[in-house]
C-alpha cells in the first residue's frame, strides 16, 4: 500500500488551504504525518503550485471530435480515438469524465447512430486493455424527437458505465434554436433556398410531434425505476423547468435564460453552464452568460462541453470575474458535479475520498496542468 506525501504547495482542501497532504492506498489520508502514523514511501514537491481535486466532467462532446476529426471524415480506429480523447481529458485535469453520447438522430442523418456503437466499443476495449487514465462513465443524451431512442437505450440499462441521462429537443424554433437565423448559421444553411429550409423545419416539427411525448415518458420512467440521475437540456422558460422538475429531472443543463436558471434553483435543480461561456465571456449561441448567473448565485456546475481546457480555466477565472472565492469556484468543477450524480467518494481533498488530484501552475494568469493523480497513482 503506497503512501505519498505531497508538500510545499497551495493545497485546496475543504474550507481552507494547506501545505501538506498524504495519499494512502488510493485515498486521501490527511495532512498530519504524526497523527496519521504514516511512513511515506515517496515524497513529491509541488514547488509552490496549487493542488486541487481531480475535475469531474458531466458533459463533454470531446470524444466525438476524435471520431470525426474533420467534417466528412470518419476516423476508422475506435481504440486510438478513445485513447486520444482520454489523454486530452486527463491533460485538462479531468479524472472523472462522463462521455456524452447522443441517442436518437431526427432528420434522416445517420452519423451519430454509427458513432454511438463505435464509441461504446472503443471505450470498453480501451478499458479492458487498461489504457484509460481517467475514469469514464456514459452520459446518454436522448434526442427526444428521434425514432430510435428507446430501442437504443434499452440494451444499455444494465451497463455499469451508464450513470446519467439527459433529455433534449433540438427542433428549430424553440429553446436553443428559438432564433431560426442562428439555426441556419450553425447548420450552414445560410445560402440554402428558403423552400429547402422550410421543408427541413417542417420535417423536424413532424418528428417532434410524433416522438417527443412518448420518448420523454418512457425515459423518465426508466430513470425513476432504475434511479438514474436525469438532466434537462436548454431550458428556456420557467414552465420548461416546472414540467421537468415534475418528471424527476434534478439537473438543468445550459439553461438559456435567467428566468429558467432562477426557476431551476427554486425547484432544487443543479444548474450546469458551459465553461467556454465563462472563458469567452458569453454564449456562442446568444444565450444568457454563465458569469451573470454566477453573480446571481445561480451557478452550481461547469461543463467543458466542446473544449476540455475551458473547465480548469473557467474555475480560476470566476474569482476574478465575480468575486467568488477560489474554493467555491473550484467546487463547480469538482465536488458539485460529483454530488449531482451520486459520486460521493470524490471531488474534495479530504480524508477517505479518492486521491484524485491535479497540480496546477498559473502562467500569465492561465492555469496549466503539471501533474495528475487518480486514486493515488500518477497518470500524467
Amino acid at each position: 500500500m503506497q503512501t505519498l506525501h505531497l508538500h510545499n504547495g497551495r493545497i485546496i482542501a475543504p474550507y481552507r488551504e494547506i501545505r501538506d497532504i498524504f495519499f494512502h492506498d488510493g485515498k486521501v489520508a490527511g495532512e498530519a504525518r504524526d497523527a496519521l502514523g504514516l511512513d511515506p514511501s515517496d515524497h513529491y514537491d509541488l514547488e509552490g503550485d496549487y493542488l486541487i481535486p481531480g475535475l469531474v466532467e458531466l458533459h463533454t462532446d470531446n470524444l466525438e471530435k476524435h471520431f470525426i476529426p474533420r467534417a466528412g471524415v470518419n476516423w476508422p480506429i475506435a481504440l486510438s480515438s478513445v485513447v486520444a480523447h482520454d489523454m486530452h481529458m486527463v491533460g485538462a485535469g479531468v479524472t472523472t469524465v462522463f462521455d456524452a453520447i447522443t441517442v436518437g438522430e431526427p432528420g434522416g442523418r445517420r452519423h451519430r447512430k454509427e458513432l454511438f456503437g463505435v464509441s461504446l466499443e472503443g471505450i470498453e476495449n480501451a478499458d479492458k486493455a487498461n489504457l484509460l487514465r481517467a475514469q469514464h462513465f456514459l452520459h446518454l443524451r436522448c434526442e427526444l424527437a428521434g425514432d430510435d431512442v428507446q430501442d437504443s437505450i434499452e440494451p444499455l440499462l444494465e451497463n455499469p458505465r451508464v450513470r446519467l441521462f439527459s433529455v433534449m429537443d433540438h427542433t428549430p424554433g424553440q429553446r436553443q434554436w428559438h432564433d431560426i437565423e442562428r439555426y441556419k448559421v450553425y447548420h450552414s444553411l445560410q445560402d440554402a433556398p428558403q423552400s429547402e429550409i422550410d421543408a427541413r423545419v417542417d420535417s423536424l416539427l413532424a418528428l417532434q410531434a410524433k416522438n417527443v411525448g412518448r420518448n420523454l415518458a418512457a425515459i423518465t420512467e426508466m430513470c425513476r425505476q432504475l434511479r438514474f440521475p436525469l438532466a434537462s437540456h436548454d431550458d428556456t422558460t420557467s414552465q420548461h423547468v416546472e414540467e421537468n422538475a415534475a418528471l424527476g429531472v434534478r439537473i438543468s443543463e445550459f439553461p438559456t435564460t435567467l428566468e429558467a436558471a432562477q426557476a431551476a434553483k427554486e425547484h432544487g435543480l443543479a444548474v450546469v453552464m458551459g465553461a467556454p461561456n465563462v472563458v469567452r465571456r458569453g454564449s456562442h449561441s446568444g444565450n444568457v452568460a454563465a458569469v451573470d448567473l454566477a453573480r446571481e448565485g445561480l451557478l452550481d456546475i461547469l461543463s467543458s462541453d466542446y473544449m476540455p481546457a475551458s473547465l480548469l480555466h473557467a474555475a480560476f477565472l470566476l474569482p476574478e470575474l465575480t468575486g467568488m472565492p477560489l474554493q467555491k469556484a473550484l467546487e463547480t468543477v469538482t465536488i458539485n458535479p460529483a454530488k449531482a450524480v451520486g459520486l460521493h467518494d470524490r471531488g474534495a481533498l479530504e480524508p477517505g475520498k479518492l486521491a484524485d488530484a491535479v497540480q496546477v501552475r498559473l502562467v500569465d494568469g492561465v492555469p496549466v496542468v503539471r501533474a495528475v493523480w487518480r486514486q493515488g497513482q500518477r497518470v500524467l
